[in-house]
This record gives structure tokens, C-alpha cells and sequence, in this order.
């Protein structure tokens, strides 16, 4: 007997086959990126034959990649010319203040493909990557994310600053862990002109941190301290500590060591300020910091996306009260307020 499978009515591959192909289009941005097509169209490079000569491309290619860019969103064309979208012309034309085309270089790296790609089952065999991946000591992928990030993280900065304004947050001594570009610790010291930071990281980074704290006019308040957050001395009698975007990278019973750690470098009643991806408790929404388990399980060998519970629970354990949580308004990110008890 034959058995014949009906397709429900209400069922469609579409997405199955849109997300088995979704490297493609990753693909595609990473190729308009380097060879800096956003750039070129925006300068009136606008033609498959200009651009083909301008970006040293072939024919058969830039027409491909150029009509793919516009199917995808990232183009409009118009008879045989091309033009960037609003948010092309913001996040991918190099001359942008806001330019995102070098977060391609961590985001869609080779090193990421492969990791995602070659053996997808195995990292989930495994529980993570099997290797210390991007958390790997002085791990150069970092620089490369720090500048990529920039133009993403900046307003973030500068609302987390002025929830901390908003809390009565006024340091005077700050310690700036992971500090990565630095932006966090610098727009704190921007609003607390006696304020002075203590970034830490690692020393590659650390150069782009002094540059942006140059660059923000207080260098000399800013002090750079290269080296690993689970063994470097952070000195003490800070009355507030920054940790952003670092917790997710570890399991609960390492964050809560890290946290203890920080709790002794802060002054009875300092204060901790956490920002992180925070999922709710059913973990499947929000669908960004859901899905941000995902990046960690592929990243790190014990990272996942902390939810509002078990950053509670690192907190009370390290020694914190008062914890507060604030979701940080038109972002995917959550700020966490604790203070250190005596």
C-alpha cells in the first residue's frame, strides 16, 4: 500500500529554504562591504560598468551582486542605475559617521562561517564550540569588534550614562570592565567632570579606548589597565563599577566569582552597573536576545543569554542588594543596578 503525504494548506517551505540560504545573503553584504560599493554609489558610481571598474570587479559579477543588493533591500535601481537605501546610507557608506561596514569583519567572518557551518550538530553534541573560541586570551578578534561596533554601541552609551544620571549615580572613581572601545566609561565621565575611569582590557583594545577617550577630551582623567578580568588587580575604593556586554560570555557559577571579585574592589554602598542581552524567562522572546544563546553556545564553552532570574541570583550571591532592572528604552539591551553591601 502506497501512503500519499497531503501538504496541510496553512504549511509552507518558505521558511526552511530562506534560512538554509540565509549565508548567501550574508555573503553578499560581506562582498558589497569590501569592495565598497555603498561608497562608490554614493558618489555617483552608479552603473554596473562604473562600478565594475571603480571597485575592479567583473561585469557578470557586479551585476549579480549589485541586482542581489537591491532584491535583498540594500539597493533601489532605476533603469540602469543604482541608489542606497536611507539605512545604506547611513550604516554602509564609508564617509558616514555611523559606518557599521567594519563590524563585517567579526560579524561575518570567515573564521565565523566556519565555526557556524562545518559541523552545526557538533556544537550541539558538545554543549559549545570545544575550543575556548572568542573567549580565548587576548583573542585579536576583539579589536576588530571593538571598532565595528562603535557607531551600535555609542548611543547605548550614552543612554545608559544618563539612566545613571537619572539614578543619582554621581562616581567619582570608576572601573570600566571589558572595556572594550571604552565609550561607557567615556560618556560617565562625560557627565561627571570629576570623574575618572579605569578601563580594563586587553592591551590591543585598550589602544582604541585611549584613542576615543582622546578623541572625547578626557585623557587625562582616563587610565588603561591591560589584562585578564578574572586575575588582573582592580584596585579598590571605586564607588561605581562598570561590566558591559561581559556576563554572557560565562556560566552562572563563574559570573558569580567574577562578581565577588568586583564586589571587593567597590566601596561598601558603590554601586554595580551591569548591561547585558536579557531574554524573558520562557527564553523564546524577545527574538533578538533569545537568540543571542544561540551566538554564546557557537562562542564560548559556557556563555548563554542571562535572564532577569539568573542575573538576580549572581548578584544576591556576589554579595549585591538593591538590584534594580532597567530596560534600556529603543534598544535590545537591559541595565542592571546593584549596590555591594558592607
Amino acid at each position: 500500500m502506497i501512503t500519499i503525504v497531503t501538504q496541510p494548506a496553512s504549511a509552507s517551505p518558505a521558511l526552511i529554504t530562506a534560512t538554509l540560504s540565509a549565508f548567501e545573503k550574508t555573503a553578499v553584504l560581506r562582498a558589497a562591504i569590501d569592495l565598497d560599493v555603498f561608497t562608490a554609489i554614493a558618489e555617483g558610481v552608479d552603473t554596473v560598468e562604473a562600478l565594475t571598474a571603480r571597485c575592479e570587479a567583473s561585469p557578470r559579477g557586479m551585476r549579480v551582486l549589485a541586482d542581489s543588493l537591491t532584491v535583498l533591500g540594500f539597493l533601489t535601481k532605476h533603469g540602469q542605475s543604482y541608489r542606497l537605501t536611507p539605512d545604506s546610507a547611513v550604516y554602509l557608506d564609508k564617509r558616514s559617521a555611523d559606518y557599521l561596514g567594519g563590524l563585517a569583519k567579526f560579524a561575518a567572518s570567515a573564521e565565523k562561517f566556519q565555526r557556524f557551518l562545518d559541523d552545526p550538530a557538533g556544537w550541539v553534541r558538545r554543549g559549545g564550540p570545544g575550543d575556548l573560541a572568542n573567549v580565548a586570551p587576548d583573542n585579536p578578534i576583539w579589536v576588530d569588534f571593538a571598532v565595528g561596533m562603535v557607531p551600535l554601541v555609542a548611543p547605548i552609551a550614552r543612554q545608559m550614562a544618563d539612566m545613571l544620571v537619572a539614578a543619582g549615580i554621581a562616581p567619582r572613581h570608576v572601573l570600566d570592565i571589558a572595556a572594550g572601545h571604552g565609550l561607557y566609561g567615556i560618556e560617565v565621565a562625560r557627565r561627571n567632570p570629576h570623574a575618572g575611569i579605569v578601563a580594563v582590557d586587553w592591551a590591543p583594545v585598550l589602544e582604541l579606548a585611549r584613542k576615543n577617550a582622546t578623541q572625547a577630551g578626557i585623557d587625562a582623567r582616563y587610565v588603561t589597565r591591560p589584562g585578564d578580568a578574572f586575575t588582573i588587580d582592580f584596585g579598590h575604593d571605586y564607588d561605581l563599577v562598570l561590566v558591559p556586554n561581559f556576563l554572557h560570555h560565562f556560566g552562572i557559577p563563574t559570573c558569580i566569582d567574577f562578581l565577588r571579585r568586583v564586589r571587593g574592589a567597590l566601596v561598601a554602598g558603590g554601586r554595580l552597573a551591569i548591561l547585558e542581552y536579557v531574554p524573558n524567562e520562557d527564553r523564546v522572546s524577545p527574538p533578538f536576545q533569545a537568540l543571542f544563546a544561540l551566538t554564546m553556545l557557537t562562542g564560548t564553552p559556557e556563555g548563554d543569554a542571562h535572564t532577569v532570574r539568573d542575573l538576580r541570583v549572581m548578584c544576591r550571591e556576589a554579595g549585591f542588594g538593591d538590584i534594580e532592572i532597567l530596560p534600556v528604552p529603543n534598544t535590545a539591551q537591559t541595565l542592571v543596578l546593584a549596590t555591594a553591601g558592607a
